[in-house]
């Protein structure tokens, strides 16, 4: 089990039961009460937990509150973890803005990577990573969504090459392909595409099959899509006939199933 995955898990069981100690960590996953030490350390610094004595918390902004706020969350850190396994060491990545971006970023840290990136809080996540080589592309940040756009962002793309963009997305129409609510974002995000040799799509089962004003790519751009276990199989057969490579991440675990019927390399 890699590092990132660990501390995936760790931090659902606080989730769940909102404290625990160190030895209860320790023997409910397996692992010993040193490497809970650590990761407890590492997701401090990273903001994501707060020690206590002899165990840890979440923040109040991450217990139950942030679940009401995205009822998607978990499916995105599972689509997360199962992105996260696509990756090679040594690769050239784009990572876009948004959520479940975010999410996979988090799944990054112990890699070693060239990661581009035009959202603020992926690079917070990945700055001073021993592993990563982290390029953060200038521009106008977008209030809200801390990520940069506009002229100067795409001007960098046009000097810059990735393996694979992995990106989120706010709606997607197996008619209309791939849209956002942020119609500035745009050419943005088709920078960021024309940057990449290949596309892997993030997005849970909420947004597929919805209209958004901004139209961003079709889904021939797409090459792999990573969706979570609540898509339908309509979706699924629709876009397994559109050659698209789909991994679906499960409620249970980690696992993830690939549907048949796509070349990881096609345009």
């Amino acid at each position: 089990m890699r590092d990132a995955e660990r501390r995936t898990q760790l931090l659902d069981r606080l989730r769940a039961r909102g404290h625990a100690s160190v030895d209860e960590l320790a023997e409910g996953m397996g692992v010993t009460s040193s490497t809970i030490r650590r990761d407890l350390r590492r997701l401090e610094l990273d903001g994501r937990l707060l020690r206590t004595y002899g165990g840890a918390a979440l923040p109040e902004r991450q217990g139950a509150a942030s679940a009401d706020e995205d009822p998607a969350l978990d499916a995105k850190r599972r689509i997360a973890i199962a992105a996260a396994g696509l990756v090679n060491d040594g690769e050239t990545i784009g990572i876009s803005s948004g959520t479940t971006a975010l999410e996979f970023a988090h799944q990054l840290t112990d890699r070693r990577l060239t990661v581009i990136t035009n959202a603020l809080d992926v690079a917070g996540v990945l700055l001073d990573r021993p592993g990563i080589e982290l390029i953060v592309l200038g521009g106008v940040v977008r209030a809200g969504m801390h990520s940069t756009l506009g002229h100067l962002t795409e001007l960098a793309t046009r000097e810059l090459r990735a393996d694979t963009l992995y990106m989120g997305i706010g709606a997607i129409s197996l008619d209309h392909g791939l849209m956002n609510d942020s119609v500035p974002e745009i050419l943005t995000d088709r920078a960021l595409r024309r940057m990449a040799r290949t596309c892997t799509v993030l997005a849970d089962a909420s947004k597929f099959e919805h209209v958004a004003p901004g139209y961003v790519f079709g889904l021939d751009e797409v090459n792999t899509m990573v969706t979570d276990d609540h898509v339908s199989p309509q979706v699924l057969a629709g876009l397994k006939a559109l050659g698209i490579r789909t991994l679906v991440a499960g409620e249970s675990a980690v696992e993830t199933h690939e549907r048949e019927g796509a070349t990881a390399g096609r345009r």
